[in-house]
């Protein structure tokens, strides 16, 4: 298994937290970013610039990925590629997309989206809490625990 971050989006507390478990594990970690990203000094965190664009940096870590690589991001749509490629999805706060869920979620993007289209001004998600870096950090390490 490989760890796979749609890094362009990722809050920095939840890099940090990834920093520490791929050394930790020694599971290899790719942060893709259209930037350069400056990581911890490890032969387990890699980094992969690609060009600025929509959907550019999901596009290649949906093409990079396999089957059981575990992809961090809380972008829906790639969500549901990555299940669809039998991938597993972790988002920022801890939220494991399945197969089970995943249609429900981009149902419920897709209706906000609309919203927001018609004018509606649906406000953003909740910053980060306390509960949510715990809830990622349990979630991850109990991820990473089944796959040694």
């Amino acid at each position: 298994m490989k760890i796979w971050v749609d890094a362009d989006a990722c809050p920095v507390v939840i890099k940090d937290i990834l920093y520490r478990a791929a050394h930790r594990t020694k599971i290899e970690m790719t942060l893709v970013a259209n930037q350069l990203l400056s990581v911890p000094p490890s032969p387990y965190i890699k980094t992969l610039k690609v060009d600025s664009g929509f959907d550019v940096a999901d596009d290649e870590i949906v093409l990079r990925m396999e089957s059981g690589d575990l992809v961090i991001t809380s972008d829906i749509p790639l969500a549901a590629e990555i299940i669809d490629k039998d991938g597993q999805v972790l988002s920022h706060r801890g939220e494991l997309h399945t197969k089970e869920n995943i249609k429900a979620r981009l149902n419920i993007r897709d209706f906000m989206d609309t919203m927001r289209a018609s004018g509606a001004h649906t406000g953003g998600p909740p910053p980060l809490n306390q509960s949510d870096r715990q809830n990622f950090a349990n979630r991850l390490d109990t991820i990473l625990a089944r796959a040694k």
